[in-house]
C-alpha cells in the first residue's frame, strides 16, 4: 500500500508539473511529496522527474512509468470496487476525452449529476480536436465522432449527429445568402485542417446518386480547431459544415443561419471507444451508461 501511495503522489506531481501544487491538492505536507517520490525512485533505481527551483518536468523514465502507473492504480482500484455495488457509490478515476463541444455544452453542465451519485469519484476530462492514443496515455474511454480509424478498441456506436451548412447574419449581411451550389463560386468558406498547410476539400455534399462531391470556394482563413471554426463563423469569415449538437443555440438566436440544407454532408457517426478489457471497471462502466444518456438526446 505504501508504494501505491507513493505511486498516486507520482502521477499527481507529475500531472501538476509542481511539488507544492500536487501537495496542496493531496492535503499532504510538500516534505511528505518530497520523500514519497524519492522512495520511489530509490525503489526503481531510476530518476523519474527533473527538478529545477522553478520547474518539475518528467524524465524520459518517468514518462514512461507515468504511463504503466496510470494502469497500475486504475487497476487498483478495480480491485476496490469489484464487490461493491453501484448504488453504495464507487470510488476512483476515470480518464475520458471527448470533442470540445460535446464537453463544453452537454458533458460538464450536467456531470454534477453524475458526481452527485458517486461523490468519491475524480474524473479526469480531456476535451481537443486531438486524437489521444487511448492505451498509451490511460484513457478509460473517449467519445470520437466520424469514422473510426483504430480497430484496436472496442466501439460503442451511440448514433450520428447531422452536418448543417452555416452562414453568420453578420455574413448575410455583408455578403448575401447562398442559395444554389453555383452561388457557392462567389461565397468564402471557413477551412478546417487538424494539421495547418493540409488543404481540406472544400464544400462538401451528398448528390442525387448518394455520392461525396466537392466544391471549390474561395476562403480568407483556415484553423485548426473546432472552437476556433465556429467563432469564425460566428465572425462572418464564411461558411462552414458542423454538427448540429454544438451550435443549436446559435441557431435558436439566429446568429447561424443554415444554408442549402438540401445539399448535406453525410450524418458523422459518434461512438464511445474503451480498450479491450476482459472486465470492464464498474466504475467506467456506469461512466459510459450515463454518457450515453446525455448524448441520445442529439444522435439519431
Amino acid at each position: 500500500m505504501k508504494d501505491l501511495n507513493a505511486i498516486r503522489i507520482f502521477i499527481k506531481v507529475a500531472q501538476l508539473s509542481s511539488f507544492s501544487k500536487a501537495a496542496t491538492s493531496l492535503n499532504l505536507p510538500k516534505s511528505s511529496v518530497s520523500q514519497a517520490v524519492t522512495m520511489l525512485e530509490s525503489t526503481l533505481n531510476t530518476r523519474l522527474l527533473h527538478r529545477t527551483t522553478r520547474t518539475v518536468n518528467m524524465t524520459s523514465d518517468g514518462e514512461l512509468f507515468y504511463q504503466r502507473a496510470l494502469g497500475i492504480i486504475s487497476d487498483a482500484d478495480d480491485l476496490k470496487n469489484l464487490f461493491v455495488s453501484e448504488d453504495k457509490g464507487l470510488t476512483g478515476r476515470i480518464r475520458v476525452d471527448m470533442p470540445q463541444a460535446v464537453s463544453r455544452d452537454t458533458i460538464i453542465p450536467n456531470l454534477s449529476s453524475f458526481l452527485k451519485m458517486h461523490p468519491n469519484l475524480e474524473i479526469e476530462l480531456g476535451s481537443s480536436d486531438r486524437r489521444v492514443d487511448v492505451i498509451k496515455e490511460g484513457f478509460d474511454c473517449v467519445v470520437r465522432v466520424g469514422e473510426l480509424t483504430d480497430s484496436s478498441l472496442i466501439a460503442r456506436r451511440l448514433g450520428s449527429f447531422k452536418v448543417l451548412n452555416c452562414v453568420s447574419r453578420y455574413y448575410v449581411k455583408n455578403h448575401g445568402l447562398p442559395k444554389t451550389l453555383n452561388d457557392l463560386k462567389s461565397h468564402y468558406i471557413v477551412r478546417y485542417s487538424q494539421t495547418l498547410g493540409i488543404p481540406d476539400p472544400g464544400f462538401e455534399y451528398l448528390d442525387s446518386n448518394n455520392q461525396l462531391q466537392s466544391i471549390t470556394m474561395k476562403s480568407q482563413l483556415t484553423v485548426n480547431s473546432s472552437e476556433a471554426y465556429l467563432s469564425a463563423a460566428l465572425n462572418g469569415f464564411g461558411l462552414i459544415q458542423t454538427p448540429i449538437h454544438g451550435i443549436s443555440k446559435h441557431l435558436e438566436s439566429a446568429e447561424l443561419v443554415q444554408v442549402l440544407p438540401q445539399y448535406a454532408m453525410p450524418d458523422l457517426p459518434i461512438n464511445i471507444l474503451y480498450p479491450n478489457r476482459h472486465h470492464l471497471p464498474k466504475r467506467v462502466s456506469a461512466f459510459m451508461l450515463w454518457l450515453e444518456k446525455q448524448l441520445s438526446v442529439f444522435t439519431k
